[in-house]
């Protein structure tokens, strides 16, 4: 098992600048390279400060000048935002400037506070139509001239310009929960990038399982990777954890604001709806939110993500940003990469090991 981190820029106060959020995010991007992430994530998000990525295109061609080795992907392109020919051109330009690094995902899109805004007020649910016409149309024009008759995008005979670095193109991801989605997606010839949310830790078993299915179904594709991120801190001592979780439940009620639409926005800032307001209340007992999400010392880390690695995850994915405080994010990067990843490593390396005398 491989592991990413997800990253974004986000502001909580107007007294925050983004000269420090701008600082925060290279350093972190910094500190995960030269601890060997296999992959950098950031989002795309629009007129809320908490995830500020209005196109991560920008923000990973910036990234890839002050790192050396690691992937960078966006997690996620929202496919009603963009038409096949601007994505395709964007993407495979990033892909030059990134030197080949870029990992493309793309998703439905989540807030439905941002679907009133940039897609017409749309429902959200609705937005995996689009990406299931998006990312065909995409592959097609990188592959040469293609013209497009759909429901949601017509054009005429064109092509990507430029054409992707890497060949036939950059790896394509695919955010998916629902059976149908998995089954798509792997049919495409994508990945799969999947979280648990906040629900308990069965729900790994469950996508894995999923995962399984749709890989069954399509033996005439190659087998896909399977990542899946949730919100993770590691800390020193086990009673830490109360801390960790107020930020977690804080930041989720921000969270359910622009899900379901329920509160208001203030240049830029959501509010933290009250909890009267939250439809999923169970998900925010403190002692459930520490036992579900990644939270904990590295040996209760470790332990947690051996369900993970049992489910078939490729990559675990380390989500950072759910306003966390910045010291915070920097001691969950270094224990991770000092005192979870080396246990990995060396149940890889053991596993080759076998792997080689079997076959010897």
């Amino acid at each position: 098992m491989k592991f990413a981190v997800s990253i974004s820029m986000e502001r909580f106060s107007e007294q925050t600048s983004m000269r420090e959020v701008l600082c925060n995010f290279r350093t972190l991007a910094g500190i995960a390279d030269e601890g060997g992430f296999e992959t950098l994530w950031t989002s795309e998000h629009h007129t809320i400060e908490c995830t500020i990525s209005p196109n991560p295109f920008q923000t990973l061609t910036w990234l890839s000048q002050c790192t050396d080795r690691i992937r960078l992907g966006t997690s996620t392109i929202v496919a009603p935002y963009w038409s096949p020919i601007r994505l395709a051109g964007e993407a495979a330009l990033c892909d030059h400037l990134t030197g080949g690094r870029l990992e493309l995902g793309i998703a439905r899109g989540a807030y439905q506070y941002e679907f009133d805004r940039m897609a017409g007020g749309i429902p959200q649910q609705q937005g995996v139509a689009f990406m299931k016409e998006l990312v065909p149309a995409v592959q097609k024009l990188w592959a040469g001239d293609y013209a497009h008759d759909g429901e949601y995008w017509k054009f005429p005979l064109t092509t990507s310009v430029p054409k992707p670095l890497q060949q036939p193109h950059p790896a394509l991801w695919v955010a998916a929960r629902d059976p149908g989605t998995f089954d798509w997606a792997v049919g495409i010839g994508a990945n799969i990038l999947s979280t648990p949310l906040s629900s308990p830790p069965a729900e790994v078993a469950v996508l894995g399982e999923k995962f399984r299915t749709a890989v069954a179904a399509h033996p005439e594709r190659p087998r896909p990777r399977l990542m899946m991120q949730r919100r993770t801190c590691v800390y020193d001592h086990r009673d830490d954890w109360e801390k960790v979780v107020h930020h977690s439940v804080d930041y989720g009620r921000y969270f359910e604001n622009l899900m379901q639409n329920i509160g208001t926005v203030k240049n830029g800032f959501p509010e933290a709806v009250p909890f009267e307001a939250v439809t999923n209340r169970a998900n925010y007992d403190p002692r459930a939110v520490r036992d579900n999400l990644m939270f904990g010392t590295p040996d209760e880390v470790i332990r947690k993500l051996q369900v993970y690695e049992e489910a078939g995850v490729d990559q675990y994915c380390l989500g950072l940003s759910f306003n966390l405080p910045f010291e915070m994010q920097v001691k969950t990067l270094r224990l991770f990469i000092d005192e979870v990843m080396p246990h990995f490593r060396e149940r890889g390396t053991a596993r080759a090991g076998e792997l080689a005398v079997a076959g010897a």
